[in-house]
C-alpha cells in the first residue's frame, strides 16, 4: 500500500465505503461504474491512465469477508468482480502476469468451468484466465497423457471420465471441473460487495 494511503488513513480513519463505482472485467481492466452506468447494469468505462491504475494495482486489497476494495486514501472502493479477484494473461517470460503487473506465483491448481473459463489458483491468489489466451493454454493441456484438441477438451468437461491435466514446464497439474457458480464459495471472494 502507498504511504500517502497510509497516511490519509490515519489522518481520516472514518471515511464512508463506495459501492458499485469500481469493477474489474474478466479481461483484467479497471471500470469506473458512473451512475449511468450503474443504472443500466453496464460494465462502465475502461480506465486507461497508467498513473491511475497503477495506483489503483498498488493498493488492491480485500477483507476478511472476502470483499476486494482499492484503497483509496482514507476510502475503500469495494470492486464488483466479473469473475475472480485477479486477471492472469500468459508472459514469455514470467509465466503468468496478473492484472495487477505482478508475476502470478507458482500454480499449485488449476480449475475449468463448463463455460471453458480456465482459473489458476496460487495460495490466496486466484485468478481466470484472460480469455485472449486461452488458445495458447488449451494447447498445453492433456487427456490421459496425450495431447488433447480443442474439441476434446470441451467434450472433457461434460463427461469426467478422462483425467484432463496443463502442462507447465516438467510440471502435470490436473485441471479440476468446477461450475462458475461454485467459484465464489470455493474460493472465498465476494463478486459484487454490498450487494
Amino acid at each position: 500500500m502507498d504511504d500517502i494511503v497510509k497516511q490519509a488513513m490515519a489522518k481520516w480513519p472514518n471515511v464512508p465505503h463506495c459501492y458499485g463505482w469500481l469493477a474489474l472485467d474478466a479481461r483484467g481492466n479497471w471500470r469506473m461504474r458512473d451512475e449511468a452506468a450503474q443504472r443500466a447494469n453496464g460494465p462502465g468505462d475502461k480506465l486507461t491512465n497508467p498513473t491511475l491504475v497503477g495506483f489503483i494495482n498498488r493498493n488492491y486489497g480485500h477483507d476478511g469477508k472476502g470483499n476486494w476494495y482499492f484503497q483509496n486514501g482514507p476510502q475503500r472502493v469495494y470492486v464488483n468482480l466479473e469473475a475472480t479477484p485477479f486477471i492472469a494473461r500468459t508472459d514469455p517470460a514470467q509465466g503468468f502476469v496478473l492484472h495487477t503487473g505482478q508475476p502470478m506465483p507458482e500454480i499449485e491448481a488449476v480449475f475449468m468451468t463448463e463455460a471453458g473459463a480456465v482459473v489458476l489458483q496460487s495460495g490466496e491468489v486466484v485468478a481466470q484466465l484472460d480469455d485472449r489466451d486461452a488458445a495458447q493454454v488449451l494447447a498445453r493441456m492433456e487427456l490421459e497423457g496425450r495431447p488433447a484438441s480443442i474439441e476434446a477438451i470441451l467434450a472433457c468437461l461434460e463427461d469426467d471420465a478422462e483425467e484432463l491435466s496443463l502442462v507447465l514446464g516438467e510440471r502435470r497439474l490436473r485441471v479440476e471441473r468446477l461450475v462458475t457458480e461454485a467459484l465464489q464459495r470455493r474460493f472465498g471472494y465476494v463478486q459484487l460487495p454490498g450487494m
